[in-house]
């Protein structure tokens, strides 16, 4: 069976892709990140222009070579690579009718802050693959050619994700949510506590995640790289310890509604999908039947 592979490499290739029969309507981006080979993105392009005939492609890489967008997946501060994105979006004059959107895992957060916050052109359906959306508080298994600037990551989390100069320059940091110390990850988590609405609440990146058609998350039952799983649909730790979770329905960015997500969860916005497989392993099949009528 046709599969990603789970190796921390990469930031990723953006892949815009669309429907030339109407005219920017039927539209697409792919955002592969910090989890495989950013030339397996190839494959996953490839298999979709097998599958949606007539397709528009438009690919993105955080920097110039291979090499300096794997380094970005690692050292590139988060928020400025997604205004780079929403930068390149704005100026496809494809994309000006709206696309739908898929991120492999850390991608799956980032394109979120996308949608969150760039509107135009407007996101439709955000389907994520293995994202972190509570993010991670562990970094439990880091395979391939890359796994030294794991070591080397998890020694600068352990030390201090929170200080100014790890979350500025350490992707990773930037979706550290350590459970333990819930003060120090709201007040200086310069990602993920923003687009999580952790300090205040930006009603702007509200109204525009609500505009979504359809938020999708996969979760993989059994993956061994994302600590806890349960964020992959938004769950994590209950405050103040590590070891009990909550969902999504029974934490407070859900009670209180701070980004809208239970008036999407009412309205049938929120789509939990689950796969046995490790992190980002599933089969063409699969993909097929139940991610592509999102892409369509």
């Amino acid at each position: 069976p046709w599969t990603t592979k789970p190796v921390i490499s990469s930031t990723g290739i953006f892949v815009a892709i669309a429907n030339n029969t109407v005219y920017g309507s039927k539209l697409s981006i792919f955002l592969l990140y910090s989890c495989c080979n950013p030339l397996s993105m190839g494959a996953i392009k490839k298999m979709v222009e097998e599958e949606v005939p007539g397709i528009y492609v438009l690919s993105l890489m955080i920097g110039k070579t291979v090499v300096q967008d794997t380094e970005n997946g690692f050292f590139m501060d988060v928020n400025e690579q997604v205004s780079f994105v929403c930068d390149q979006l704005s100026q496809d004059p494809k994309l000006k009718g709206g696309y739908n959107a898929m991120g492999f895992s850390q991608g799956s957060q980032f394109l979120r802050a996308v949608a969150q916050r760039c509107p135009n052109p407007p996101m439709k359906n955000l389907i994520s693959v293995g994202g972190q959306h509570q993010g991670v508080f562990g970094l439990p298994r880091c395979p391939g050619e890359s796994s030294h600037i794991c070591e080397w990551i998890r020694k600068m989390l352990n030390s201090g994700a929170y200080t100014d100069t790890v979350q500025k320059h350490l992707v990773q940091a930037q979706y550290w949510h350590d459970p333990l110390n819930d003060d120090l990850y709201k007040k200086h988590s310069l990602f993920l506590a923003d687009i999580n609405q952790e300090r205040v609440v930006n009603e702007t990146y509200k109204k525009n995640l609500m505009s979504l058609n359809k938020f999708v998350m996969v979760k993989f039952l059994q993956d061994t790289m994302v600590d806890p799983v349960d964020s992959e649909w938004f769950g994590f730790y209950k405050p103040g310890q590590d070891k009990e979770l909550e969902t999504l329905q029974e934490s407070a960015i859900y009670t209180e509604d701070r980004l809208g997500l239970a008036e999407m969860d009412s309205a049938g916005k929120l789509v939990f999908l689950a796969t046995d497989g490790d992190h980002l392993q599933f089969t063409r099949e699969w993909f097929n039947d139940n991610l592509l009528p999102y892409l369509r």
